[in-house]
């Protein structure tokens, strides 16, 4: 299922400004070992809300080889810092490759592991908060994130459409993780959340 008509999102991607050479390096990067990322629309939805709640502290359940970290980071100013967390040793490689020909690797703290444990290492609250893990373990992740966001936060989520599998009862793991996630930020009185059918579906959740 076509989340966004092909048309409409080829009219979008041809509005975006040209990306710095790092990030169109990871583009290519990506559609050429076929690694998922969130993307350039997707990418700049991170940024704007990185800029409009002025974030400084943000923490990602998955990085990849860092494609949305990169994209908060362009929405946060000089001191912002991101905690990237991976567990193939591989994308930590290209993460560090990509972020020190930047210049921001000094804002990425690196943690090499399971996101819902490392998540228990880190002191304070943050300011936003992405979910972009396995997505069956999407509900354990809201569990362990919530309590961490400060009030007037965000709790960002990808892949909450999940190429329309969503809408219909499912027991495969993921689909489940999904929709079961979709239920909790839906519900949750602490919670203002919107879901935007943009690329594969995007949350956004406002911490109250």
């Amino acid at each position: 299922m076509d989340i966004l008509h092909p048309d409409l999102e080829s009219y979008l991607m041809r509005l975006l400004p040209t990306r710095d050479e790092v990030l169109s390096e990871m583009e290519r990067s990506a559609e050429k070992m076929r690694f998922p990322i969130v993307g350039p629309l997707v990418g700049r939805v991170l940024s704007q809300m990185a800029r409009m709640i002025g974030a400084g502290r943000v923490f990602e359940f998955g990085s990849g080889f860092g494609y949305s970290a990169y994209w908060f980071l362009k929405g946060m100013d000089g001191r912002g810092q991101v905690v990237y967390t991976d567990d193939e040793e591989e994308n930590v490689r290209l993460a560090r490759d990509f972020f020190k020909r930047a210049g921001l690797l000094s804002r990425l703290q690196i943690e090499v592991g399971d996101a819902l444990e490392i998540i228990d290492r880190q002191h304070g609250s943050f300011d936003i908060i992405l979910i972009d893990c396995e997505k069956a373990r999407y509900p354990a992740a809201f569990e362990k994130a919530v309590p961490r966001i400060r009030k007037g936060g965000l709790l960002i989520a990808d892949n909450v459409l999940w190429s329309g599998s969503v809408v219909k009862p499912s027991e495969e793991p993921s689909t489940l993780g999904i929709q079961t996630f979709n239920r909790l930020i839906s519900t949750d009185p602490q919670l203002f959340t919107t879901i935007l059918p943009l690329r594969d579906g995007v949350s956004i959740s406002l911490k109250l």
